[in-house]
C-alpha cells in the first residue's frame, strides 16, 4: 500500500521530531520543514495528503499560509491541521475561517492528533484510507496486494503495482512523469523520467489482455491518467 503523505510545517524541532516518529509509526510518509517559505515552495512541487501547519512558522506565517494555499486550484482543497498554542475562541475561529480544517491547541496529546489526522483524511479522501480501490473494471486489493479487471487476476510487477495504486487514487487526474517519480520512486531517488514510459508500457500490457479497451490514457506533452475505458 502507498502510504498517505504528510507535510509537518513546524519550527520546534524536537516537536518535529516527536511528530514524524508517530507519524511514521502509524504507516505515514512524512516531510518535515521549518520555515513557512520553504514548505510553500515545496507545495509548488508536490501536494501531500495531509498538511501539519504551525500558526507560528518564521518567515510566512502558518495562518498566511493556509490562506494562500486556499486560493491556488492545486491546494485549494488539500486537508490542512493547524497546530498552536493559542487557545482562544477567536483565534481557533480565525484559524478555521482562513481554511483549516482542523485546529489543535498545544501542548495536545499525541492519540488525540492522530484520531483527528484520520477522521480528517477520511473526510477529505476517503480512498487514501480505504483497502479497495476501484476504478471501472479495475478493482486494487491494497491489504493482499492483489488487481483484478472483471474479476479476473491480474499479475504485476512490484513497480507497476505501485504505479496502478498511485494512479487510481485520483482516477481520470492526468500525472506528469515527473509527479508519478516523486510519487511512486520517491523523491529522493534518481531515476530516468523515460523509465516511467516503460512501466507504463507494462503496466497496459499487463491490464489490457484479450479485448478490453486501453484503460491507461496518454496525454501528449502532459503525461498519463487512469479510468474507466480511457484510450490513449
Amino acid at each position: 500500500m502507498i502510504a498517505p503523505r504528510i507535510m509537518v510545517v513546524e519550527d520546534e524541532e524536537p516537536l518535529s521530531v516527536l511528530l514524524r516518529y508517530n507519524l511514521e509509526a502509524e504507516g505515514y510518509q512524512v516531510e518535515t520543514l521549518s520555515r513557512g517559505d520553504e514548505a510553500e515552495l515545496r507545495l509548488q512541487e508536490a501536494v501531500p495528503d495531509l498538511l501539519i501547519l504551525d500558526w507560528m512558522v518564521p518567515a510566512v506565517s502558518g495562518i498566511e499560509l493556509c490562506r494562500r494555499l486556499r486560493m491556488r486550484p492545486e491546494t485549494q482543497r488539500l486537508p490542512i491541521v493547524m497546530l498552536t498554542a493559542r487557545g482562544e475562541e477567536g483565534d481557533r475561529v480565525r484559524g478555521l475561517s482562513v481554511g483549516a480544517d482542523d485546529y489543535v491547541v498545544k501542548p495536545f496529546s499525541t492519540p488525540e492528533l492522530l484520531a483527528r489526522i484520520r477522521a480528517v483524511l477520511r473526510r477529505a479522501n476517503p480512498s487514501v484510507l480505504s483497502h479497495v480501490l476501484t476504478v471501472g473494471e479495475l478493482l486494487l486489493d491494497r491489504e493482499q496486494h492483489q488487481v483484478f479487471r472483471k474479476g479476473r487476476g491480474v499479475r504485476l510487477g512490484p513497480t507497476e503495482y505501485r504505479l496502478l495504486e498511485f494512479m487510481m487514487l485520483a482516477p481520470g487526474r492526468v500525472f506528469s512523469r515527473e509527479q508519478l517519480l516523486d510519487g511512486v520512486w520517491g523523491n529522493g531517488v534518481y531515476v530516468d523520467e523515460r523509465t516511467v514510459d516503460v512501466h507504463i508500457g507494462r503496466l497496459r500490457k499487463a491490464i489490457n489482455t484479450g479485448r478490453c479497451l486501453d484503460m491507461v490514457r496518454t496525454v501528449r506533452g502532459a503525461g498519463y491518467a487512469i479510468g474507466e475505458m480511457a484510450g490513449r
